[in-house]
Protein backbone atom coordinates (compact mmCIF):
# COMPACT_ATOMS: atom_id res chain seq x y z
CA UNK A 1 0.00 0.00 0.00
CA UNK A 2 1.48 3.16 -0.92
CA UNK A 3 1.31 6.48 0.71
CA UNK A 4 -1.69 8.07 -0.42
CA UNK A 5 -4.09 4.97 -0.37
CA UNK A 6 -2.91 4.61 3.48
CA UNK A 7 -4.03 8.19 4.00
CA UNK A 8 -7.17 7.60 1.97
CA UNK A 9 -7.76 4.29 4.23
CA UNK A 10 -7.42 6.37 7.48
CA UNK A 11 -9.16 9.25 6.36
CA UNK A 12 -12.11 7.23 5.22
CA UNK A 13 -12.25 5.30 8.35
CA UNK A 14 -12.65 8.74 10.57
CA UNK A 15 -16.07 8.74 8.58
CA UNK A 16 -19.44 8.49 11.02
CA UNK A 17 -20.50 5.32 10.70
CA UNK A 18 -17.35 4.03 8.84
CA UNK A 19 -17.17 -0.23 8.96
CA UNK A 20 -15.55 -1.28 12.75
CA UNK A 21 -13.20 -3.57 11.07
CA UNK A 22 -9.94 -1.49 10.30
CA UNK A 23 -10.92 1.81 11.55
CA UNK A 24 -8.35 2.85 14.21
CA UNK A 25 -11.29 4.88 16.09
CA UNK A 26 -14.21 2.57 16.53
CA UNK A 27 -12.97 0.48 19.39
CA UNK A 28 -15.38 -1.74 21.35
CA UNK A 29 -16.27 0.30 24.57
CA UNK A 30 -18.96 -0.60 27.36
CA UNK A 31 -19.94 2.50 29.43
CA UNK A 32 -21.88 1.96 32.92
CA UNK A 33 -22.17 4.11 35.96
CA UNK A 34 -22.10 2.83 39.69
CA UNK A 35 -24.76 3.55 42.27
CA UNK A 36 -21.78 5.90 43.45
CA UNK A 37 -21.77 7.56 40.18
CA UNK A 38 -18.33 6.20 39.56
CA UNK A 39 -18.29 6.48 35.69
CA UNK A 40 -16.85 2.85 34.62
CA UNK A 41 -15.72 2.52 30.70
CA UNK A 42 -14.69 -1.00 29.35
CA UNK A 43 -12.74 -1.16 26.23
CA UNK A 44 -11.08 -5.09 26.23
CA UNK A 45 -8.58 -6.11 23.27
CA UNK A 46 -7.75 -9.18 23.52
CA UNK A 47 -5.20 -8.86 20.95
CA UNK A 48 -3.23 -7.02 22.61
CA UNK A 49 -0.52 -8.26 25.91
CA UNK A 50 -1.44 -6.57 29.02
CA UNK A 51 -3.71 -4.04 30.57
CA UNK A 52 -3.94 -0.35 31.21
CA UNK A 53 -5.99 1.30 33.65
CA UNK A 54 -6.56 5.57 33.66
CA UNK A 55 -8.57 6.89 36.98
CA UNK A 56 -9.33 10.78 36.18
CA UNK A 57 -10.82 13.26 38.52
CA UNK A 58 -12.52 16.01 37.09
CA UNK A 59 -10.25 18.73 39.12
CA UNK A 60 -7.61 20.59 38.01
CA UNK A 61 -6.01 24.00 38.28
CA UNK A 62 -9.14 25.99 37.69
CA UNK A 63 -10.97 24.32 40.84
CA UNK A 64 -8.40 26.37 43.06
CA UNK A 65 -8.36 29.96 44.08
CA UNK A 66 -6.03 32.81 44.38
CA UNK A 67 -3.92 32.64 47.65
CA UNK A 68 -4.26 28.33 47.16
CA UNK A 69 -2.98 27.76 43.43
CA UNK A 70 -0.84 24.80 43.00
CA UNK A 71 -2.94 22.88 45.14
CA UNK A 72 -4.16 20.25 42.57
CA UNK A 73 -0.89 19.46 41.32
CA UNK A 74 0.59 19.05 45.36
CA UNK A 75 -2.32 16.80 45.90
CA UNK A 76 -1.43 14.39 43.00
CA UNK A 77 1.90 14.18 44.59
CA UNK A 78 0.31 13.18 47.89
CA UNK A 79 -1.78 10.73 46.03
CA UNK A 80 1.47 9.06 46.16
CA UNK A 81 2.66 8.92 49.97
CA UNK A 82 0.07 5.42 50.77
CA UNK A 83 -2.66 4.66 52.37
CA UNK A 84 -4.01 2.60 55.14
CA UNK A 85 -3.51 -0.45 53.56
CA UNK A 86 -0.66 0.31 51.14
CA UNK A 87 1.39 2.86 53.45
CA UNK A 88 4.58 4.51 51.20
CA UNK A 89 6.27 3.19 49.50
CA UNK A 90 4.05 -0.18 48.69
CA UNK A 91 1.90 1.25 45.85
CA UNK A 92 4.71 1.30 43.68
CA UNK A 93 6.14 -1.60 45.15
CA UNK A 94 3.79 -3.49 45.12
CA UNK A 95 2.88 -3.16 41.13
CA UNK A 96 6.84 -2.87 40.25
CA UNK A 97 7.76 -6.18 41.33
CA UNK A 98 5.60 -7.94 39.12
CA UNK A 99 6.18 -5.79 36.14
CA UNK A 100 3.64 -2.46 36.46
CA UNK A 101 3.93 1.07 36.61
CA UNK A 102 2.29 4.17 37.49
CA UNK A 103 1.86 7.96 36.52
CA UNK A 104 -0.16 10.82 36.72
CA UNK A 105 -0.84 14.17 35.29
CA UNK A 106 -2.70 17.82 36.05
CA UNK A 107 -3.85 20.05 34.08
CA UNK A 108 -6.35 23.02 34.25
CA UNK A 109 -9.38 21.02 34.29
CA UNK A 110 -8.63 17.42 35.45
CA UNK A 111 -5.96 15.03 36.65
CA UNK A 112 -5.42 11.27 35.69
CA UNK A 113 -3.86 8.19 37.25
CA UNK A 114 -2.36 5.82 35.54
CA UNK A 115 -1.38 2.05 35.77
CA UNK A 116 -0.46 -0.09 32.83
CA UNK A 117 1.62 -3.90 33.26
CA UNK A 118 0.43 -7.50 32.82
CA UNK A 119 -3.14 -8.36 32.39
CA UNK A 120 -2.60 -10.26 36.09
CA UNK A 121 -2.22 -6.96 37.67
CA UNK A 122 -5.98 -5.37 37.13
CA UNK A 123 -6.95 -6.59 40.37
CA UNK A 124 -3.79 -4.83 42.18
CA UNK A 125 -4.59 -2.10 40.36
CA UNK A 126 -7.90 -1.83 41.19
CA UNK A 127 -7.35 -2.28 44.62
CA UNK A 128 -4.64 0.11 45.06
CA UNK A 129 -6.61 2.82 43.63
CA UNK A 130 -9.88 2.34 45.94
CA UNK A 131 -7.50 2.04 48.68
CA UNK A 132 -6.43 5.56 48.53
CA UNK A 133 -9.53 7.00 47.19
CA UNK A 134 -11.56 5.76 50.42
CA UNK A 135 -8.25 5.83 53.18
CA UNK A 136 -5.69 8.56 52.12
CA UNK A 137 -6.97 11.52 54.45
CA UNK A 138 -6.59 8.86 57.15
CA UNK A 139 -2.88 8.62 56.52
CA UNK A 140 -2.01 12.52 55.79
CA UNK A 141 0.39 13.95 57.77
CA UNK A 142 1.60 17.80 57.67
CA UNK A 143 4.90 16.06 57.23
CA UNK A 144 3.93 14.43 54.26
CA UNK A 145 2.35 17.59 52.86
CA UNK A 146 6.03 19.41 53.61
CA UNK A 147 7.68 16.67 51.95
CA UNK A 148 5.43 17.14 48.41
CA UNK A 149 5.84 20.67 48.95
CA UNK A 150 9.24 20.60 48.68
CA UNK A 151 9.39 18.52 45.82
CA UNK A 152 6.80 20.39 43.79
CA UNK A 153 8.88 23.48 44.45
CA UNK A 154 11.69 22.05 43.34
CA UNK A 155 9.99 20.88 40.27
CA UNK A 156 8.74 24.36 39.30
CA UNK A 157 12.73 25.24 39.61
CA UNK A 158 13.83 22.82 37.30
CA UNK A 159 10.64 22.63 34.78
CA UNK A 160 10.30 26.58 34.51
CA UNK A 161 12.33 28.96 36.64
CA UNK A 162 15.55 27.59 35.41
CA UNK A 163 14.92 26.29 31.81
CA UNK A 164 15.73 27.87 28.84
CA UNK A 165 12.24 30.30 28.27
CA UNK A 166 10.46 28.38 31.17
CA UNK A 167 9.50 32.01 32.97
CA UNK A 168 7.37 32.92 29.57
CA UNK A 169 5.48 29.44 30.48
CA UNK A 170 5.17 30.97 33.81
CA UNK A 171 3.93 34.42 33.15
CA UNK A 172 1.69 33.55 29.85
CA UNK A 173 -1.76 32.55 32.19
CA UNK A 174 -2.11 36.13 33.62
CA UNK A 175 -1.00 37.92 30.16
CA UNK A 176 -4.05 35.93 28.81
CA UNK A 177 -6.52 35.64 30.75
CA UNK A 178 -7.99 38.29 33.59
CA UNK A 179 -7.61 38.30 36.93
CA UNK A 180 -9.43 36.23 39.03
CA UNK A 181 -10.36 33.47 35.97
CA UNK A 182 -9.68 30.00 36.84
CA UNK A 183 -6.18 29.99 33.83
CA UNK A 184 -4.94 33.04 34.95
CA UNK A 185 -2.23 31.23 36.98
CA UNK A 186 0.10 28.47 36.24
CA UNK A 187 -0.81 24.57 37.12
CA UNK A 188 2.31 24.60 38.82
CA UNK A 189 1.15 27.11 41.74
CA UNK A 190 2.84 29.91 43.13
CA UNK A 191 5.83 29.17 46.01
CA UNK A 192 3.78 31.19 48.14
CA UNK A 193 0.72 29.37 47.91
CA UNK A 194 2.58 26.28 47.97
CA UNK A 195 3.96 27.59 51.57
CA UNK A 196 0.65 28.27 52.55
CA UNK A 197 -0.96 25.23 52.21
CA UNK A 198 -2.10 23.08 55.20
CA UNK A 199 -2.56 19.36 56.01
CA UNK A 200 -6.53 20.34 56.94
CA UNK A 201 -6.77 22.09 53.67
CA UNK A 202 -5.35 19.33 51.84
CA UNK A 203 -7.98 16.39 53.59
CA UNK A 204 -10.61 19.15 53.06
CA UNK A 205 -9.53 19.33 49.12
CA UNK A 206 -9.50 15.63 48.94
CA UNK A 207 -13.33 15.56 50.17
CA UNK A 208 -15.17 18.00 48.10
CA UNK A 209 -13.25 16.81 45.00
CA UNK A 210 -11.95 13.29 45.34
CA UNK A 211 -15.10 11.36 44.88
CA UNK A 212 -16.59 8.44 42.64
CA UNK A 213 -18.97 10.79 41.31
CA UNK A 214 -16.28 12.98 39.95
CA UNK A 215 -14.57 10.41 38.83
CA UNK A 216 -14.25 7.97 36.03
CA UNK A 217 -12.53 4.73 35.14
CA UNK A 218 -11.20 3.33 31.93
CA UNK A 219 -9.41 0.08 31.39
CA UNK A 220 -8.31 -0.96 27.89
CA UNK A 221 -6.46 -4.08 26.79
CA UNK A 222 -6.24 -7.82 27.43
CA UNK A 223 -9.18 -8.29 30.42
CA UNK A 224 -12.36 -10.15 30.59
CA UNK A 225 -15.65 -7.18 30.80
CA UNK A 226 -17.33 -9.27 33.09
CA UNK A 227 -15.17 -10.23 35.86
CA UNK A 228 -13.15 -6.20 35.28
CA UNK A 229 -16.59 -5.03 36.07
CA UNK A 230 -16.97 -7.35 38.64
CA UNK A 231 -13.76 -6.13 40.30
CA UNK A 232 -14.49 -2.20 39.73
CA UNK A 233 -18.14 -3.00 41.90
CA UNK A 234 -16.45 -4.98 44.60
CA UNK A 235 -13.47 -2.40 45.11
CA UNK A 236 -15.32 1.02 44.32
CA UNK A 237 -19.42 -0.06 44.58
CA UNK A 238 -19.26 0.04 48.19
CA UNK A 239 -18.64 3.56 48.76
CA UNK A 240 -21.06 5.81 49.56
CA UNK A 241 -22.18 8.66 47.09
CA UNK A 242 -21.32 12.97 47.45
CA UNK A 243 -23.03 15.61 45.52
CA UNK A 244 -20.90 16.96 42.82
CA UNK A 245 -18.62 20.04 43.67
CA UNK A 246 -18.94 23.29 41.85
CA UNK A 247 -17.68 23.94 38.86
CA UNK A 248 -15.59 26.58 37.97
CA UNK A 249 -17.05 29.75 35.61
CA UNK A 250 -14.98 31.59 32.89
CA UNK A 251 -17.34 34.57 33.66
CA UNK A 252 -16.16 37.81 31.31
CA UNK A 253 -12.95 40.00 31.43
CA UNK A 254 -11.35 42.19 29.65
CA UNK A 255 -9.48 41.14 26.32
CA UNK A 256 -5.43 40.61 27.17
CA UNK A 257 -3.62 43.74 27.19
CA UNK A 258 -2.26 44.80 23.59
CA UNK A 259 0.81 46.19 24.88
CA UNK A 260 4.08 43.30 24.99
CA UNK A 261 5.22 41.74 28.07
CA UNK A 262 8.56 41.85 28.32
CA UNK A 263 10.69 39.33 30.28
CA UNK A 264 14.54 38.76 31.16
CA UNK A 265 15.91 35.76 30.83
CA UNK A 266 18.96 33.28 31.23
CA UNK A 267 18.89 32.19 27.87
CA UNK A 268 21.13 33.18 24.56
CA UNK A 269 18.31 34.34 22.07
CA UNK A 270 15.45 36.36 22.29
CA UNK A 271 12.08 34.61 21.47
CA UNK A 272 8.27 35.92 20.80
CA UNK A 273 5.55 34.10 22.59
CA UNK A 274 1.50 34.82 21.31
CA UNK A 275 -1.24 32.87 22.38
CA UNK A 276 -4.99 33.90 21.62
CA UNK A 277 -7.80 32.73 23.60
CA UNK A 278 -9.69 29.72 20.84
CA UNK A 279 -12.91 28.00 20.95
CA UNK A 280 -13.07 25.12 24.36
CA UNK A 281 -12.69 21.72 23.84
CA UNK A 282 -14.48 19.86 21.60
CA UNK A 283 -16.58 23.25 21.04
CA UNK A 284 -17.03 23.79 17.57
CA UNK A 285 -13.75 25.51 16.22
CA UNK A 286 -11.96 23.55 18.29
CA UNK A 287 -10.44 21.03 15.84
CA UNK A 288 -10.02 23.70 13.17
CA UNK A 289 -7.53 25.37 15.43
CA UNK A 290 -5.46 22.07 15.69
CA UNK A 291 -5.27 21.95 11.63
CA UNK A 292 -4.51 25.65 11.86
CA UNK A 293 -1.33 24.80 14.10
CA UNK A 294 -0.81 22.63 11.82
CA UNK A 295 -0.58 24.48 8.51
CA UNK A 296 1.28 26.54 10.69
CA UNK A 297 4.01 24.90 11.82
CA UNK A 298 3.72 21.01 10.14
CA UNK A 299 7.28 20.00 10.62
CA UNK A 300 9.62 21.76 8.45
CA UNK A 301 6.44 22.06 6.07
CA UNK A 302 4.09 24.67 7.64
CA UNK A 303 3.57 28.24 6.52
CA UNK A 304 5.78 30.16 9.62
CA UNK A 305 8.47 27.32 9.80
CA UNK A 306 9.17 28.20 5.63
CA UNK A 307 9.09 31.65 5.83
CA UNK A 308 11.12 32.96 9.57
CA UNK A 309 13.26 29.76 9.37
CA UNK A 310 14.30 29.01 5.44
CA UNK A 311 12.87 31.87 3.58
CA UNK A 312 13.78 35.23 5.58
CA UNK A 313 16.06 33.22 8.41
CA UNK A 314 14.89 35.37 11.06
CA UNK A 315 13.96 31.84 13.36
CA UNK A 316 16.04 29.48 14.36
CA UNK A 317 12.72 27.34 15.63
CA UNK A 318 8.95 28.17 15.53
CA UNK A 319 5.92 26.04 17.27
CA UNK A 320 2.47 26.22 17.42
CA UNK A 321 -0.27 24.37 19.16
CA UNK A 322 -3.94 24.72 20.24
CA UNK A 323 -4.39 23.55 23.67
CA UNK A 324 -7.72 22.44 24.27
CA UNK A 325 -9.26 23.76 27.76
CA UNK A 326 -12.76 23.25 28.73
CA UNK A 327 -13.39 27.08 29.71
CA UNK A 328 -11.95 28.08 26.68
CA UNK A 329 -8.70 27.01 24.95
CA UNK A 330 -5.37 28.58 24.61
CA UNK A 331 -4.01 28.86 20.73
CA UNK A 332 -0.01 29.72 21.15
CA UNK A 333 3.07 30.48 18.68
CA UNK A 334 6.60 30.53 19.48
CA UNK A 335 9.36 31.42 17.55
CA UNK A 336 13.05 31.67 18.88
CA UNK A 337 15.30 34.37 16.94
CA UNK A 338 18.16 33.77 14.84
CA UNK A 339 21.22 36.01 16.10
CA UNK A 340 20.79 39.73 15.48
CA UNK A 341 16.81 39.18 15.00
CA UNK A 342 14.76 41.30 17.47
CA UNK A 343 11.83 39.27 18.98
CA UNK A 344 9.24 42.21 18.42
CA UNK A 345 10.34 41.76 14.26
CA UNK A 346 9.43 38.11 15.10
CA UNK A 347 5.94 39.18 16.20
CA UNK A 348 4.95 41.14 13.88
CA UNK A 349 5.90 37.96 11.52
CA UNK A 350 3.81 35.94 13.01
CA UNK A 351 0.92 38.40 13.28
CA UNK A 352 1.17 38.93 9.55
CA UNK A 353 0.68 34.72 8.67
CA UNK A 354 -1.58 34.84 11.23
CA UNK A 355 -4.00 37.58 9.50
CA UNK A 356 -3.11 35.81 5.94
CA UNK A 357 -5.11 33.24 7.46
CA UNK A 358 -7.62 34.24 8.46
CA UNK A 359 -8.30 36.27 5.72
CA UNK A 360 -7.60 33.35 2.39
CA UNK A 361 -7.73 30.36 4.82
CA UNK A 362 -5.66 27.39 4.27
CA UNK A 363 -5.23 25.65 0.58
CA UNK A 364 -6.63 22.41 0.08
CA UNK A 365 -3.25 20.82 -0.07
CA UNK A 366 -2.55 21.79 3.23
CA UNK A 367 -5.63 21.12 5.02
CA UNK A 368 -5.22 17.61 3.51
CA UNK A 369 -1.65 17.40 4.80
CA UNK A 370 -2.71 18.73 8.59
CA UNK A 371 -5.49 16.39 8.65
CA UNK A 372 -3.23 13.85 7.82
CA UNK A 373 -1.07 13.94 10.30
CA UNK A 374 -3.53 14.57 13.43
CA UNK A 375 -5.39 11.57 12.35
CA UNK A 376 -2.12 9.69 11.80
CA UNK A 377 -0.75 10.48 14.96
CA UNK A 378 -4.18 10.23 16.91
CA UNK A 379 -4.34 6.73 15.75
CA UNK A 380 -0.65 5.87 16.56
CA UNK A 381 -1.54 7.12 20.39
CA UNK A 382 -4.04 5.31 20.37
CA UNK A 383 -1.98 1.82 19.65
CA UNK A 384 -0.37 2.34 23.54
CA UNK A 385 -3.13 0.83 26.34
CA UNK A 386 -2.47 3.88 28.84
CA UNK A 387 -2.90 6.60 25.82
CA UNK A 388 -6.43 4.67 24.78
CA UNK A 389 -7.82 4.67 28.36
CA UNK A 390 -6.68 8.29 28.98
CA UNK A 391 -8.44 9.26 25.94
CA UNK A 392 -11.01 7.31 26.33
CA UNK A 393 -11.79 9.29 29.57
CA UNK A 394 -11.29 12.54 27.93
CA UNK A 395 -13.31 11.80 24.76
CA UNK A 396 -16.53 10.60 27.55
CA UNK A 397 -15.68 13.84 29.40
CA UNK A 398 -15.52 16.14 26.40
CA UNK A 399 -18.33 14.65 23.96
CA UNK A 400 -20.47 12.47 27.20
CA UNK A 401 -20.03 9.24 26.09
CA UNK A 402 -16.86 6.95 25.61
CA UNK A 403 -17.75 5.89 22.72
CA UNK A 404 -17.85 8.97 20.68
CA UNK A 405 -14.33 8.56 19.69
CA UNK A 406 -15.30 8.55 16.01
CA UNK A 407 -17.27 11.32 16.79
CA UNK A 408 -14.07 13.42 17.85
CA UNK A 409 -12.04 11.79 14.86
CA UNK A 410 -14.67 12.82 12.25
CA UNK A 411 -14.26 16.64 13.53
CA UNK A 412 -11.06 16.76 11.59
CA UNK A 413 -12.14 15.16 8.18
CA UNK A 414 -15.71 17.32 8.47
CA UNK A 415 -13.40 20.84 9.05
CA UNK A 416 -12.91 22.58 5.49
CA UNK A 417 -10.75 25.75 4.77
CA UNK A 418 -13.31 28.19 5.11
CA UNK A 419 -13.88 26.27 8.94
CA UNK A 420 -10.68 26.87 10.08
CA UNK A 421 -10.68 30.76 8.21
CA UNK A 422 -13.58 31.05 10.47
CA UNK A 423 -12.17 29.89 13.51
CA UNK A 424 -9.05 31.94 13.22
CA UNK A 425 -10.22 34.94 12.92
CA UNK A 426 -12.33 34.56 15.97
CA UNK A 427 -9.60 33.98 17.83
CA UNK A 428 -7.73 36.96 16.47
CA UNK A 429 -10.98 39.42 17.22
CA UNK A 430 -10.30 38.27 21.03
CA UNK A 431 -6.81 40.37 21.31
CA UNK A 432 -3.78 38.42 21.86
CA UNK A 433 -1.49 38.25 24.39
CA UNK A 434 2.47 38.87 23.70
CA UNK A 435 5.38 38.06 25.80
CA UNK A 436 9.12 39.40 24.28
CA UNK A 437 11.85 37.16 26.41
CA UNK A 438 15.35 38.90 25.67
CA UNK A 439 18.48 37.59 27.11
CA UNK A 440 19.44 38.59 30.61
CA UNK A 441 22.37 40.28 30.94
CA UNK A 442 25.28 38.43 33.03
CA UNK A 443 27.36 40.05 34.74
CA UNK A 444 30.58 38.66 36.98
CA UNK A 445 27.97 38.28 40.28
CA UNK A 446 25.90 36.30 38.37
CA UNK A 447 28.14 34.39 36.75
Amino acid sequence: MNVRTAVATLLAASAPGAARAGDPFSLPVQETHLENGLRVILAPDRGVPGVALDLLFVVGSGDERPGRTGLAHLFEHLMFMGSVHAPYPQFDALMERHGGRNNASTGEDRTHYHEEGPSNLLPLFLWLEADRLATLPEVMTAEKVKAQRLVVQNERRQSYENRPYGAASLALPAALFPRGHPYSWPVIGDHADLEAATAEEVKAFFALHYTPANASLAIAGDFDPGEALSLVRRYFGWMPPAPLPPRPVAGTGAPPAAAPLRLRDRVSLPMALLAWRSPPAFAAGDAEMDLAARVLVNGKSGRLYRSLVYDRRMATQVEADQESLELGSVFRVAAVAQPGTRADALAAAVEEEMRRLAAEGPTPGEMEEARTVILTGLARELERLDARASFLNTVARGLGRADALPRAAARYREATPASVRLAVQGALAGGRAYLDVEPRAVGPEAR
